[in-house]
């Protein structure tokens, strides 16, 4: 009886450990248009993946332009700060990304060595939404800010 009650309670455990230690950034992330506030003439990512890449993580991201053509981009590296290269984009060739605490990060964006903007992921504590807001500078000299609001798949 008393292994019975031991064997429960550290199943419980492995579980709580498996649910709550778990990257709450990882997985698949798809647009919201609904609630987000993406200005005219900017690229929309519509799917964004999260996926573990040895001690790397892998996002790789799948929208449309301005245009309206499709877009895939991808990056490896890890939410230390540093810049990591990014292919696909146009806009940009690099992205550090440094994490704040589990459900924040800041993100950096160059372009050939010179910053292309900046902003901040926000992950709601229930793990089923973020919202990525990012600030540039558009083709007119002018600061655009976008938020996009994304629901876990």
């Amino acid at each position: 009886m008393r292994a019975r009650k031991f064997l429960l309670g550290m199943g419980l455990c492995l579980v709580a450990a498996v649910c709550y230690g778990a990257d709450p950034t990882m997985g698949t992330w798809k647009l919201n248009e609904a609630k987000s506030k993406i200005p005219h003439g900017m690229a929309k990512n519509k799917t964004v993946v999260y996926e573990a890449a040895g001690d790397n993580v892998k996002v790789t991201i799948d929208g449309v332009d301005a245009e309206g053509k499709p877009t895939h981009n991808e990056w490896t590296g890890k939410f230390d700060g540093n810049d990591y290269p990014e292919t696909g984009s146009d806009q940009e060739d690099a992205r550090a990304v440094k994490k704040i605490n589990n459900h924040s990060y800041t993100v950096t964006l160059k372009k050939d060595g010179q910053p292309a903007g900046a902003g901040h992921i926000v992950i709601a504590p229930d793990g089923k939404s973020r919202t990525v807001t990012i600030m540039r500078t558009g083709a007119d000299g002018k600061k655009v800010t976008s938020r996009s609001v994304y629901d876990k798949k």
